[in-house]
C-alpha cells in the first residue's frame, strides 16, 4: 500500500506560478512512476505530467508543455508539480498517482495507476 497526500493547491493569478506536493508513505516509493492528473468540473480525468521511477524520464499533456515541470526528490519521498505561468483552463482538482507496473518508461492513462491521493483544489483567475 501508499498513501499519498498532496498540498499547495490553491487560488493563484494567471502568469504567477504554484507548487504542488505529493508525499508518499508505505512502500519504496522509487519503485513508482508519479503522474499528476486533474479534473475539473463535468470533464474526465485527464494526464498533466508523468515522471518514471529514477526521475529522468517524463512526459506531459500538450496543453502544459513548457510551462509545467514535474521532478521527485526519491529521498524525501515527493513528487512535485511547478506550474508556472498557469491559465483559468488550468482550473481542476489536481491528483498524485502512483503506478507500481511503469517497469521502464511512462504510462499516461490512469487504469495504470493504482494509488491516489485526495486532491487539491487549484483556481486560476484571470
Amino acid at each position: 500500500q501508499v498513501q499519498l497526500v498532496e498540498s499547495g493547491g490553491g487560488l493563484v493569478q494567471a502568469g504567477g506560478s504554484l507548487r504542488l506536493s505529493c508525499a508518499a508513505s508505505g512502500r519504496t516509493f522509487s519503485s513508482f512512476a508519479m503522474g499528476w492528473f486533474r479534473q475539473a468540473p463535468g470533464k474526465e480525468r485527464e494526464v498533466v505530467a508523468v515522471i518514471e521511477r529514477g526521475g529522468v524520464g517524463t512526459y506531459y499533456a500538450d496543453s502544459v508543455k513548457g510551462r509545467f515541470t514535474i521532478s521527485r526528490d526519491n529521498t524525501k519521498n515527493t513528487v512535485y508539480l511547478q506550474m508556472n505561468s498557469p491559465k483559468p483552463e488550468d482550473t481542476a482538482v489536481y491528483y498524485c498517482a502512483a503506478d507500481p507496473s511503469a517497469t521502464t518508461g511512462v504510462h499516461i492513462t490512469t487504469r495504470h495507476y493504482d494509488y491516489w491521493g485526495q486532491g487539491t483544489q487549484v483556481t486560476v483567475s484571470s
